[in-house]
């Protein structure tokens, strides 16, 4: 499978973006040599589920997740994660409230001139 720019997936159709998902679940069937009886036995769905997802048709997410599960790709799902992030107004406020320096506290070296060591 190629890798697509964002520009071209945002031109593409629903239609085609979901064939695009259908053919990559149709390769990695294939690829592990597996039927598509025993993907949806193994998936716990029907044959023709599979068939629609393949094809390009409409199905839920949560089949899908079921027949990327069987065929461990759920890693494909990575490209749905949530990262924090922080504008940068907030990272320079950040940076201007953390200590630059580090001081040693008033007196404190007093009292080791004082100790009778």
């Amino acid at each position: 499978m190629t890798d697509k720019s964002f520009n071209e997936w945002a031109s593409m159709s629903d239609k085609a973006l979901a064939e695009y998902i259908g053919t990559f679940v149709r390769h990695h069937r294939m690829e592990q040599n597996k039927t598509q009886d025993e993907l949806a036995a193994a998936a716990g769905l029907s044959r023709s589920t599979l068939s629609l997802l393949e094809r390009g048709e409409t199905v839920t997410v949560t089949t899908l997740i079921q027949v990327l599960r069987i065929l461990d790709q759920l890693s494909a799902l990575s490209a749905f994660e949530v990262r924090e992030t922080i504008s940068p107004l907030a990272l320079v406020k950040l940076q201007k409230e953390k200590r630059q320096r580090a001081r040693s506290k008033p007196g404190k070296d007093e009292n080791k001139e004082n100790t009778a060591w």
